[in-house]
Parts: C-alpha cells; structure tokens; sequence
C-alpha cells in the first residue's frame, strides 16, 4: 500500500506542477517574454556559456538571468558582471526547480524590461529533467570530458531538450569523444533535438547557438 500510495502522490505532484507551467508559459506568452531553461551537469560550462552567450546578445535582446543553486551567489555576480539582470534562487537543498519556484523567481526578476529570461538550473542530469518549469524551450550542455555516452545513462535530459549544445570541443583532441557516436546516441533518445558544437572559451560555434536563440526569441513575440 505504501508504494501505491507513493506513486500516487507523484503523480499527483507532476500533474499539478504540469498545469502550472502550462499557466506560466501563457502568461509569458502574452507579455511577449521568452522562458529558456538550461540544464547540466557541474562543471559542463554553463555559466561560462551563458557569459558569452550574453555578450553577444545584449545589444539585441534585453536579458535575464535566474541563477540556480543549492546555496552560495558566485554565479549570479558572475552573470550581473555582464550587464544583464540577474538573481540568484537557493533551492534549499532541492535538487530542481519546478513552475511555481520558476514563477518566484520570475517575479523577483522584474520582467518588464526583458526579452528573453534564462534560468541556469541547479547542476544535475537527473531531478531538472523531471520537471517542467514553464520553459518555452529547454536546452542542454554536455561538455567533451563527460564522454560521449551520456545520452544512453541519462535518457530523460536527453528526450526532454530542443537543444543539445556540445561544449568545450576546443579540447576534444584530449579525450576520447566520438561526436558523431553522441550525435547518433542523441537522436536515439530524441530525433528532434538539435544540436550544436560550440566551445564557450573560443567563442567557436555560438554564432550558430545565438542565431537559433534570435530566432525562437523573434518568433515567439509574433
């Protein structure tokens, strides 16, 4: 009974945190404002990736910035260093971000004067996968050390992202990682995703990664 009641309340929880992205996504949809949530695990770039990525943006989009983590606000000095607005969300120990915290932070974040708001979610390839924050779109960083594998033992951050952004292939001379067996591995898990080799360090790659970001950002103020 225990287990059945377990799985009960999960699935309860879900469909509820479901409905409320649904709810927030509409309502970002009517103030013209764009919800990415990039998801990793530690130390795959993303806030490296996120600096750069602002760099090159700031004169097009006005942007925001929801740094997730477990506790401290080094990256959220980091991201505000680069103009953009930014706040740091602690989790108190939650391993993710569902609707309702996105919707926290949101409205702290003061969207006014946003056109695109990015939420860094707390480093991890399982919980973030799980929950749907009311993003428009979810992207993901797998970087070069991590191997090549990783879409086969995390199946569900893989099936759940639009993009796929390979970081760090700057070094890819130094480890053994087979692009196009990940490519082949990422279409395994979800043919949809697209995905993109960049190096953040190098700048390589993130005109292509910006310029699909331009894009969705344009089309979903239509």
């Amino acid at each position: 009974m225990k287990d059945v009641r377990v799985i009960e309340v999960k699935k309860s929880a879900f469909e509820s945190n479901d409905r409320r992205a649904a709810l927030l996504r509409e309502e970002l949809k009517k103030k013209g404002v764009f919800f990415l949530n990039l998801m990793s695990s530690p130390g795959s770039g993303k806030t490296t990736t996120l600096t750069k990525t602002i760099e090159l943006l700031k004169e097009d989009i006005r942007i925001g910035v929801m740094e997730a983590d477990i506790d401290s606000d080094v990256d959220a000095k980091t991201i505000a260093d680069t103009g953009a607005k930014a706040i740091q969300l602690h989790t108190g120990g939650m391993c993710h971000l569902d609707a309702d915290m996105a919707r926290q932070g949101i409205e702290e974040l003061d969207i006014s004067d946003v056109d695109l708001v990015i939420l860094e979610n707390v480093g991890n390839l399982v919980c973030p996968a799980e929950f749907d924050t009311g993003a428009v779109k979810n992207v993901m960083i797998l970087s070069v050390p991590e191997g090549y594998d990783k879409p086969l033992k995390y199946p569900l951050m893989f099936s759940v992202c639009d993009v796929v952004l390979i970081n760090k292939i700057d070094v890819m001379s130094y480890f053994d990682f087979d692009i196009d067996k990940c490519k082949e591995y990422i279409a395994m898990k979800n043919p949809k995703a697209e995905v993109i080799p960049i190096s953040a360090k190098t700048g390589e790659g993130m005109k292509e990664w910006t310029e699909w970001l331009k894009k969705h950002v344009a089309e979903w103020k239509q």
